[in-house]
């Protein structure tokens, strides 16, 4: 379906993974969904997904439920049975490689060291796709990486991200409306 997009936000399902660094592909979905009035209650190709439109686009909101390593397995199952172009796919999802509140837009490429995003690529095997990169900044020097993704925003972090996080909402409506080139020449500053 070419008028199709795809929204997915990376992240673990469950309470206990709630406000992470890892989960701001969630929460950036999540906020999608308040400001569309979509609601994510359907269980679906292992997501929570809801349909709806964004800019007068149709779009499918998701939030795939296997947990951050298999995200992929979602995404291939949703891409199969709305037979959607892989470029109508936006992924949503943390990474550590910026700092904390930077948004950063790419029209395709690598996974880098992201495991949900490789499960993505690896399953539908392209990386021919939009994506939309919140950076959460690295672990300090000792610290192990998954304590550190699964692990919660400082105070001022917090404030930071949610900021960032309205900006990744806006940014995904621009890619909507606008395609992947313009959303970037706005929000990769």
């Amino acid at each position: 379906m070419e008028d199709l997009f795809v929204i997915v936000g990376l992240g673990n399902p469950g309470a206990k993974y709630e406000n992470t660094r890892h989960n701001v592909g969630f929460d950036t979905v999540e906020l999608l969904s308040r400001r569309h009035d979509i609601k994510l209650t359907k269980l679906k190709h292992k997501a929570l997904i809801g349909d709806g439109n964004i800019g007068g686009r149709k779009v499918i909101l998701a939030k795939p439920q296997t947990f951050m390593n298999l995200s992929g397995e979602s995404v291939r199952e949703i891409v199969e049975w709305y037979k959607i172009p892989v470029k109508n796919i936006i992924i949503v999802y943390d990474d550590i490689d910026l700092p904390v509140g930077k948004l950063r837009l790419r029209p395709k490429g690598s996974a880098g060291t992201h495991n949900g995003m490789k499960s993505v690529i690896y399953q539908i095997q392209s990386d021919e796709f939009p994506r939309v990169r919140i950076g959460v900044d690295k672990p300090p020097e000792g610290w192990d990486l998954a304590n550190y993704v699964l692990g919660r925003f400082s105070g001022d972090e917090r404030k930071k991200i949610e900021d960032t996080i309205e900006r990744a909402a806006d940014a995904v409506e621009a890619i909507v409306k606008s395609g992947i080139d313009s959303a970037m020449n706005r929000y990769n500053k």
